[in-house]
């Protein structure tokens, strides 16, 4: 066992309602050593997303619950420090899922080379990352808008939904994009090029608003929020409409359920459909749409935007934030330097 010590993050206690500080734990650890077909990564990018309140809970979800006093995973991007694999040397980059500390040990079969010659690294866990092909194929697959439909993305400003946005408007689609500030909402009319933008936060009447700007009605919903903006949508879809429900973030944090269903009967009257969908679903299709968005950035079509919190030990900092919408676009934690 080596002598060299590492710092990860645990599961302190599972939440009631909003997390906080005190459900974290970071603990100093002996660094771990890689065994057969292992590698040693060394973090250089941590990824906090939504879905992870989930993991707080112990409960039955779609992502497997964190043990308390056990570590926490999340994406991550690193570099090689030691090799049991054919496929990786020290000195590469590589993400994959690993865990919220300074270094982990995986399955080189589980991680994916990163070329940094294409993009800044941190773009694995970004545009060119999971949030990103979640945004690719929620909107290319199942929103799947035709030129001329509008479409109304929710939480726009996250790093999903950004790039589901812009990727209905490369398909000729008009684009009303959801934020909670009107710094955000200039983001995405100024820079992403979506044709108008709700601020959640100053609107008193959502189902106004959505009336204003998507005078012909809604043909295309991509849902990351729930709640009561996807209740003022609901009332503006139109005939044979297409929801797709990526994510519920306006009730993560709940104790106990919202009144629901409230809003089929609309369904039955516009003939619209309603798929959730998970970005693991589409895992052997990733690399057709990491080539369809690094060829969208190189062609300066999609833009992408990382706020970034400087350091391992403020990682719960950066995750709580995502309730108060602190971030635009992918939230990242820089933990180090290449080398």
């Amino acid at each position: 066992m080596t002598d060299e010590q590492t710092r990860q993050w645990r599961l302190a206690s599972r939440p009631t309602g909003e997390p906080t500080d005190e459900n974290f734990e970071l603990v100093t650890v002996s660094r771990p050593e890689p065994g057969p077909g292992e590698v040693l990564v060394r973090t250089l990018y941590l990824s906090v997303d939504p879905y992870m309140r989930g993991r707080m809970r112990d409960a039955e979800s779609y992502a497997e619950p964190w043990g308390v006093d056990e570590p926490m995973e999340a994406g991550v991007v690193g570099e090689v420090v030691e090799s049991n694999h054919d496929g990786f040397s020290p000195g590469d980059v590589a993400t994959g899922n690993l865990l919220w500390a300074d270094h982990a040990v995986a399955d080189g079969d589980e991680l994916r080379q990163v070329d940094p010659d294409l993009a800044p690294v941190s773009t694995a866990l970004g545009v060119l990352g999971m949030p990103g092909i979640t945004g690719y194929f929620g909107m290319t697959d199942v929103a799947d808008p035709d030129p001329g439909d509008t479409v109304v993305v929710s939480a726009a400003a996250g790093a999903v939904g950004s790039v589901a946005g812009q990727v209905a408007s490369i398909a000729g689609a008009r684009v009303v994009g959801v934020a909670g500030s009107d710094e955000k909402c200039d983001w995405l009319t100024d820079d992403l090029g979506f044709d108008a933008a709700v601020n959640y936060q100053t609107t008193d009447d959502l189902t106004a608003a959505f009336t204003e700007r998507c005078p012909d009605g809604v043909d295309c919903y991509f849902d990351n929020v729930g709640g009561p903006i996807t209740d003022a949508v609901w009332g503006q879809l139109n005939r044979n409409a297409r929801v797709a429900v990526c994510g519920q973030i306006s009730i993560y944090n709940a104790t106990e359920q919202p009144t629901g269903p409230r809003k089929l009967a609309q369904l039955i009257q516009t003939r619209a459909s309603v798929e959730g969908f998970l970005v693991g679903d589409y895992q052997d299709r990733w690399g057709h749409a990491l080539e369809r968005l690094g060829g969208f950035i190189q062609t300066g079509q999609l833009q992408y935007e990382e706020t970034i919190t400087e350091g391992l030990e403020n990682a719960p900092d950066a995750f709580l934030g995502l309730f108060e919408g602190e971030n635009v676009g992918k939230q990242l934690v820089k933990v180090g330097e290449r080398s």
